[in-house]
């Protein structure tokens, strides 16, 4: 090729030439002459590309033009902007949907036919019935162990029993005393396979005695005299005195934190509570008997009818408090903290106060675009303050605002006023004079720290650097 064409071909860059002396100084000379490139030491090209996504700003450099080889307009124009002294806060919104807290289908456990529903919107507290098989209720008690096993056997031991235990004393039942943490206990054999010379050798226990006094719930005067009578209330029945008065151990158990024990006293008060809610007093209480929720639950749905199997799904249901769910990107999550106060905007234009209750640890991969590319998200709950506020909402998309990290007092620039530097970190230019044709009007480089990035502003510091003083940003 010749030179002309070589010459009309070359690109005049905005270059930063580095002088013996150290000061780095502007040339827009066309790179091409042979005399430019004579008188300087060294020349450094640098073609930085800024994407201004989540307001992180990147320099920019631009054409120059040199000699009388037309320029292509390109790059964005310049503008003088002054470096203020403002607040800067981290405020983020983000989308999610308000609803009711841990949905949970309901299962029928065993046979039968299911013969009584709630409502849906319905709300079944402790001792309540959830639904009914074959006329026996299934009640719900409060806890976080599910009952995952028939409880027939006097002096068993686990979580499940402490459950039974615990609800039957909130709701006013004398349960006696339970056997102190390491306790080693005797079991024996489960109730309907005691012999009944075995259950005649037991009649003066205050379980037996219980099946043939009249009325139901838990009177006073009936559960006092119940553990008055029974030598040694609150331990199996194998721990007291005389020939005969039990039957033989089957097995040892030694309780644990957390653990309660099916006592002679505990299955009196089983006893009662039956009578109470309509099932046979046996002291005997079946893994369908009780569904172990957390607290007080909400019926979300019905999904079966009277005269279904109950081996089915039944319903479901959800905690009566509510909460937002945000699917946050994985890249964001470090913005957000547990215990982090926001503020809820509800569907109507009101705002209510919420806070972070849980930050999720399961990934999960959405298609976002045409190009199907996924992104990674974990699910953000937060939780609502005022119940009140959202009270008539059963679920409804909303927008929660993230305060974030605040600033007071702090210097800041546009994001457009931020320059990468080939070695690292940024700069800002000076504004010498006036930008004319948007270009540059060649200003010194001074080096800055950056700090907070918030509503296309971005907080510097360094030496050089005191409010009001002028520096290029791009218009």
């Amino acid at each position: 090729m010749n030179s002309d064409r070589d010459h009309a071909e070359t690109m005049p860059l905005r270059v930063a030439v580095q002088e013996e002396g150290g000061e780095v100084l502007d040339n827009e000379a066309d790179l091409s002459e042979p005399a430019a490139r004579g008188r300087k030491k060294a020349v450094v090209l640098s073609v930085v590309a800024v994407l201004l996504v989540t307001g992180v700003g990147a320099g920019l450099l631009w054409a120059g033009g040199g000699g009388d080889t037309p320029e292509p307009e390109a790059g964005p124009k310049i503008r003088q902007v002054a470096v203020v002294k403002t607040d800067m806060s981290g405020v983020r919104e983000m989308e999610g949907t308000l609803g009711y807290d841990s949905v949970r289908a309901i299962r029928g456990a065993g046979e039968g036919v299911v013969t009584w529903l709630p409502k849906q919107g319905a709300t079944v507290t402790r001792g309540k019935q959830l639904y009914r098989v074959d006329e026996r209720p299934t009640v719900v008690f409060y806890g976080s162990t599910p009952l995952y096993r028939r409880l027939d056997t006097p002096g068993s031991v686990g979580r499940d029993i402490r459950v039974v235990a615990d609800n039957l004393k909130a709701a006013g039942y004398d349960i006696g005393q339970q056997p102190a943490v390491g306790t080693v206990v005797q079991q024996r054999a489960p109730v309907d396979q005691q012999t009944s010379a075995d259950a005649g050798t037991s009649t003066a226990t205050g379980a037996d005695r219980e099946t043939a006094e009249p009325g139901s719930g838990p009177p006073p005067s009936a559960q006092g005299d119940d553990a008055g009578q029974e030598t040694g209330a609150g331990q199996p029945a194998e721990d007291r005195t005389g020939a005969g008065q039990s039957p033989t151990p089957v097995r040892q158990a030694k309780v644990k934190e957390g653990d309660g024990v099916l006592t002679e006293s505990l299955m009196a008060a089983i006893k009662r509570w039956q009578k109470s809610v309509d099932i046979e007093p046996t002291g005997v209480l079946e893994s369908s008997d009780v569904v172990v929720t957390r607290s007080a639950v909400r019926v979300s749905e019905v999904s079966a009818q009277t005269g279904d199997a109950a081996a089915n799904d039944l319903l479901s249901v959800t905690a009566t408090t509510k909460s937002v769910r945000i699917p946050v990107e994985t890249l964001d999550l470090g913005t957000i903290k547990a215990g982090q106060t926001v503020t809820v905007m509800l569907p109507d234009g009101t705002e209510t106060g919420g806070e972070v209750a849980t930050i999720g640890t399961t990934i999960k991969a959405d298609q976002e675009g045409e190009s199907g590319a996924g992104v990674s998200k974990i699910n953000v709950t937060v939780s609502v303050d005022d119940a009140e506020a959202v009270k008539g909402i059963d679920a409804a998309p909303v927008q929660v605002r993230f305060e974030g990290e605040a600033k007071k007092g702090v210097l800041a620039v546009p994001v457009g006023a931020l320059l990468a530097l080939r070695e690292g970190g940024y700069a800002v230019r000076l504004a010498e004079g006036r930008a004319a044709e948007g270009r540059s009007a060649g200003g010194r480089l001074v080096p800055v720290d950056t700090g907070m990035f918030a509503r296309g502003l971005v907080e510097i510091s360094g030496e050089d650097i005191a409010e009001g003083m002028k520096v290029e940003a791009t218009a």
